[in-house]
């Protein structure tokens, strides 16, 4: 997570990661706990980020902070799920079922898709401050699957596609590009100005796959974290982690507007 605006993004990356069954190894910029702080009035802390990373992700994208309250075993209250010890950023992991984070499709109930489901536990997080490069991720022999940077601001597009290394999100993007794996650098920022949009050629051409942070309306949205929800299932879909986080195109005209009532 770097320091773009968008952290409802990466909040809801993270739930369809758990919610799929997958392991994740989290890394924070500095610049991202501003943005955390600005947009949700979270002090992301080095020392208590299991508590503040379940304060997040019970939070809505409208800021509503229990739109996704605490479930039972394996909920934001507790730490029993597997995976503790540090598994991969990403990828479709085995016994999940594409499920999604909650039930319910736009529209069925005049609140958006996701509001309501319990959030998953974070028994499955491994967290890593943004200044150790002697982490985990910082090594290609670390096993990983892929990674995400959810949101991508331009100062970490360049850092990454330049091979920088200053902090440990770009030396781990620098590393999963190295190793071959798939690395998710979904954008934010408008307008691009034309040095970054040769960063992102440049990290096209290295084998990343380069995802606007652009929300897409015929799915039927009719809340803004439906409008969040595609986002990160374009970010899960280029993972290769199933989920059911928005309604899919299924080549008939008007679906959306049936789906919302309209």
């Amino acid at each position: 997570m770097s320091g773009a605006s968008g952290t409802p993004y990466a909040a809801a990356v993270l739930r369809a990661l758990l919610a799929a069954g997958e392991s994740v190894d989290l890394v924070v910029s500095r610049a991202s706990r501003l943005t955390l702080l600005d947009e949700t009035g979270i002090a992301f802390r080095d020392a208590h980020w299991r508590d503040d990373l379940r304060e997040w992700l019970a939070r809505g994208a409208d800021g509503k902070p229990y739109a996704f309250p605490p479930g039972s075993a394996g909920g934001p209250g507790s730490d029993d799920g597997p995976g503790s010890d540090g598994g991969p950023v990403s990828g479709g992991g085995p016994g999940s079922d594409g499920g999604p984070v909650s039930g319910g499709r736009p529209g069925s109930d005049g609140g958006p898709r996701s509001a309501g489901g319990p959030a998953p536990g974070l028994g499955d997080v491994r967290y890593w401050a943004a200044g150790d490069l002697a982490a985990g991720p910082s090594s290609g022999s670390y096993p990983a699957k892929g990674m995400l940077i959810v949101p991508a601001s331009t100062a970490c597009v360049a850092g990454v596609a330049l091979g920088l290394s200053k902090d440990l999100l770009q030396r781990a993007a620098s590393v999963t590009l190295k190793e071959g794996r798939r690395l998710v650098v979904a954008v934010r920022e408008t307008p691009l100005n034309g040095q970054t949009l040769k960063h992102l050629v440049t990290l096209d051409d290295a084998g990343a796959i380069v995802l606007p942070a652009s929300p897409a309306f015929y799915a039927g949205a009719t809340h803004i974290q439906d409008l969040v929800d595609f986002v990160a299932g374009r970010v899960l879909d280029a993972a290769g982690v199933p989920h059911r986080l928005y309604r899919r195109w299924e080549g008939e005209l008007g679906g959306g507007a049936r789906d919302t009532g309209v």
